[in-house]
């Protein structure tokens, strides 16, 4: 098929990948006319032949680590090599959930432009850095990501994996944007088309559990709280002292994740007993199922 929207995920995010694929479907009139595909980590011997070493990151090494909430971030430039350079894909995180029709992505006019996606906000937005988590991406125009050739270079110390993810390799003039609605950061409203739940600490389905990402690293000399933060990890490893995941602070959120669940639930696309599955991994709240229990039904596609 000349369409497909691509899931990013791990171990660690795959109920919100499932989640995101329902959704995606859910929410399109024309969902006949795309495939979706979840790239599991463990899909990709490549990235495992790394663990363990060090790579590049911010200028600073980093150890590349599987057991990480987003180890699956290389994966994101995957799908045009995945489609045979042809046709055109649409690649998101496990934590974006479509409420309106992926096709208009699809269908648009892209006005010859390579890449679509939007500019991140606050001080990397500020920096060039653009939000790679939601692309749309015409495939024949990429033949240059080689993507293992590339994940091999950070390791060489030849790429950056934030100038990588912030498509700081690429050639401007090749990119356009689409609306931010098409990605809206923590942002819920009646416009929104995509919900990036992209607040770690307030995903809905990790409320409580213990933080199992690692902060990303700032190699600058002010705020010194980076230096505190490097000797953290250094004392009491990656995770040690970061507390737990906290309610997420709009209501909203939490019940639109929580109604694709109880969808999924009824309609057996994800059983409890996968539910009961993760809550054991500490990979989804342990009390999942009482919240599923109070959640209303979401309003009709």
């Amino acid at each position: 098929m000349d369409y497909c929207v691509f899931i990013q995920a791990n171990d660690k995010q795959m109920i919100g990948a499932l989640l995101a694929e329902y959704a995606v479907r859910r929410n399109s009139k024309h969902s006949d006319k795309f495939d979706v595909r979840i790239m599991s980590y463990d899909d990709f011997p490549f990235m495992h032949a790394r663990e363990g070493e060090m790579f590049l990151r911010a200028g600073g090494k980093r150890m590349w680590v599987r057991d990480d909430l987003q180890s699956f971030t290389p994966t994101r430039f995957l799908p045009p090599q995945l489609m045979g350079y042809k046709g055109r894909a649409l690649v998101i995180d496990p934590d974006v959930f479509a409420l309106g029709d992926v096709w208009e992505l699809f269908s648009r006019d892209m006005e010859g432009k390579a890449i679509m996606c939007r500019q991140k906000t606050g001080r990397k937005g500020k920096r060039g850095c653009l939000a790679t988590s939601v692309m749309l991406l015409d495939c024949g125009k990429l033949t240059h990501w080689k993507v293992e050739e590339q994940f091999n270079a950070m390791f060489e110390g030849k790429r950056d994996y934030m100038k990588w993810v912030c498509l700081q390799y690429e050639d401007l003039k090749t990119i356009g944007f689409f609306e931010p609605e098409w990605n809206d950061f923590d942002h819920l409203t009646e416009k929104t088309r995509m919900l990036h739940t992209t607040k770690r600490k307030h995903q809905p389905w990790k409320t409580g559990l213990r933080i199992d990402y690692r902060p990303a690293d700032a190699f600058q000399l002010f705020p010194p709280r980076h230096w505190l933060d490097r000797a953290r990890r250094a004392l009491f490893g990656d995770y040690g002292l970061l507390g737990r995941y906290k309610q997420h602070p709009d209501p909203k959120q939490e019940q639109f994740f929580f109604g694709l669940l109880k969808e999924c639930v009824e309609k057996g696309v994800i059983t409890e007993q996968q539910v009961r599955d993760e809550m054991a991994k500490n990979h989804v709240r342990h009390d999942a199922l009482e919240v599923l229990a109070k959640t209303p039904p979401l309003p009709t596609a």
